[in-house]
């Protein structure tokens, strides 16, 4: 069956941190950056399936490291420092001008999300777009796969997912959707390969 939408993972595929996590960390926390982002991206869970409020929880991991910054500037400076990269975005408009529903899939807390929606436009570039934190799932769960394609009235098989972490695309795979792991560290050469193919050509 040929494919009828693309959904593409954000962070490594679509936007990035300039320097990443820890560069962007260390400023505030120093030589405890590794044990800060590991108690964070540890705890995080529930926020990014929506049952929690994010922000809260930064303040006590940022209060337990002494860090008198905050939550809501800490987060902004630093979740939120991002940049869209203009290939990726490039890509999206040629895959939509093609007809085909292209659809961001990715794993995020509410006040993130609502940056990305709003900040960066992203309500605007995708014909859907599926945070985990309304879905109520997060990848790696089928959960997640199963429910995006229930609102897409979709089958696996017409769906192409994008996403730079192996697990992910392996629990896209066992749900029955198409999927390639591509992170924009490889280029975008090869991205426009993996979609070729897949019958998408956008060279």
């Amino acid at each position: 069956m040929a494919i009828g939408h693309v959904l593409f993972d954000a962070d490594g595929v679509l936007q990035e941190l300039p320097g990443g996590w820890r560069e962007r960390v260390r400023p505030y926390l120093g030589e405890r950056t590794e044990e800060f982002l590991e108690l964070t991206w540890r705890e995080e869970f529930p926020c990014l399936e929506g049952t929690i409020d994010y922000l809260p929880l930064l303040a006590r991991h940022l209060d337990l490291f002494g860090v008198g910054v905050p939550a809501e500037r800490f987060f902004y400076d630093v979740w939120c420092d991002l940049r869209v990269d203009e290939a990726s975005v490039a890509l999206v408009g040629a895959l939509r001008a093609r007809g085909l529903g292209v659809h961001l899939a990715t794993n995020q807390e509410m006040h993130r999300s609502a940056y990305m929606r709003e900040t960066l436009g992203y309500d605007r570039l995708f014909e859907h777009s599926f945070y985990s934190y309304e879905v109520g799932h997060a990848k790696p769960s089928g959960r997640f796969f199963e429910t995006v394609l229930q609102r897409l009235g979709a089958s696996g098989t017409e769906v192409l997912f994008i996403d730079d972490t192996a697990e992910n695309v392996e629990a896209a795979r066992a749900a029955g959707l198409r999927a390639e792991r591509w992170s924009l560290d490889e280029g975008h050469d090869h991205l426009v390969a993996f979609l070729s193919a897949h019958g998408l050509d956008v060279a």
